[in-house]
């Protein structure tokens, strides 16, 4: 099995003397049904677990009166073989976007207290105004991502030891030995192009066929586009597709800030905004917004009309590029469209960490990647596909705009000047 970083969090949840009910949330395909099952059997004598895909008469025990009791009643007619045993049972209520009813329910379950609640789903197929009370204040929420890079260096058995010294040398801005950090770049480049989809990064352990892992994700794609056609609302399905295929068009050119009229060339917000909201809501892309000053709090200093737009997950962004995308990342060659791919993945590794993307441009003349909250200073963080790390756009905000520190994120080993720390790109999860 594939070690998940939310299984500890779903272990520190259950030790809770009075826990709410849980809300797993997160795109489809990230693994949420596979890890909340595996904690389940690992951790409780009874699992109830009802899924509202397969079997969407199970919503009918939710169709009556919300008491814990008279949910219980019909579900044991329904599951004849359940068995709910206060304190060592579990519920599992997966996809539970498609019944509003058991959402409401989580704040009954959480105020009865005799049995733990998950539910897993995503916004896809939400309506909120068939949920007749959303259990605001009733419910906890944990958000689930594709394999994260620490993830995914686990899986291609790097050891927790080495992870951990890592860290210490980014602390300490000291250099990682050169045949470890050659064997990390190595794989993250491979995870560049393999991504975290637990599908796709499961058949790599086994085969290691990008072949294989390609159709993996290009079938994952095709899944993204039938969910548009199933829940986006009316015109929004057409709208929402072109938005999604348009990202690698977007992200290809020099100038990354999203622009409608790379949708179609009469897009404007007023017609495409809506989508775009509909496919960040599905955890399917993330926005980066640009700064007007690089000042803390950034997000008081967003540009609301400025942002690019990131694919979540990097491998699902290159299995949508033509076939040769594949060796061109593993080999290096890939012209300017690399440095499109390695702001992807660090927008990707960020996201993954629950930081917010920002990026700050200057009419034409400056432009940072990146602008996070890092060490308690608004720093700088500059992305290079390659070993030449000089730049302009950062040596200017230090010397001319108030930032204090800068990253560069490159092929190079640890490093240091005149306030600019240089880190390998695997680096980029310990930010």
């Amino acid at each position: 099995m594939l070690k998940r970083k939310i299984y500890d969090d779903l272990c520190i949840w259950k030790d809770k003397e009075k826990k709410k009910a849980l809300v797993v949330e997160g795109a489809r395909q990230v693994g949420k049904t596979f890890i909340v099952e595996a904690f389940a059997r690992e951790n409780y004598e009874n699992i109830v677990f009802i899924n509202f895909v397969k079997s969407p008469r199970m919503a009918q025990a939710f169709s009556g009166e919300l008491d814990v009791d008279n949910i219980l009643t019909q579900l044991s007619v329904l599951i004849p073989d359940s068995r709910f045993v206060p304190g060592s049972t579990i519920i599992i209520l997966d996809e539970v976007q498609l019944c509003p009813n058991a959402i409401t329910a989580l704040k009954f379950f959480s105020l009865d207290g005799r049995f733990d609640v998950i539910a897993t789903g995503s916004l896809l197929g939400m309506n909120y105004k068939e949920i007749a009370s959303f259990p605001v204040g009733y419910i906890e929420r944990l958000e689930m991502h594709s394999l994260d890079l620490e993830e995914f260096f686990l899986a291609n058995k790097i050891k927790p030891d080495v992870i951990k010294t890592l860290r210490v040398n980014f602390e300490k801005k000291k250099p990682v030995p050169e045949a470890i950090h050659e064997r990390l770049m190595e794989l993250f480049r491979e995870y560049i192009v393999v991504g975290g989809m637990p599908a796709a990064v499961s058949e790599y352990i086994e085969t290691h066929h990008f072949g294989n892992v390609r159709k993996i994700q290009k079938d994952i794609v095709s899944d993204y586009l039938y969910d548009i056609a199933k829940y986006a609302d009316g015109a929004e399905k057409t709208k929402a597709r072109e938005c999604f295929l348009s990202i690698p068009n977007q992200l290809s050119r020099d100038y990354k800030k999203f622009r409608y009229a790379t949708v179609d060339k009469h897009g404007s917000a007023r017609k495409y905004a809506g989508s775009l909201m509909w496919l960040l809501d599905a955890d399917i892309i993330s926005f980066c917004n640009n700064l007007e000053r690089i000042e803390l709090p950034l997000e008081g200093n967003v540009i609301s009309d400025a942002f690019k737009v990131y694919m979540r997950d990097t491998g699902l962004l290159v299995s949508m590029l033509d076939e040769g995308a594949v060796a061109d990342i593993l080999s290096g060659q890939l012209g300017i469209y690399k440095g499109a791919i390695y702001e992807n993945i660090i927008a990707d590794i960020f996201t993954k960490a629950g930081k917010k993307l920002y990026y700050y441009e200057y009419r034409s003349n400056i432009e940072m990647d990146f602008i996070i909250r890092f060490a308690g200073e608004a720093t700088a963080v500059e992305v290079k596909s390659a070993d030449h790390t000089k730049s302009k756009s950062m040596k200017a905000l230090i010397d001319n705009y108030g930032v204090k520190q800068g990253v560069k994120l490159s092929s190079k080993n640890v490093g240091y000047i005149n306030n600019v720390t240089t880190y390998p790109l695997y680096m980029a999860m310990f930010l």
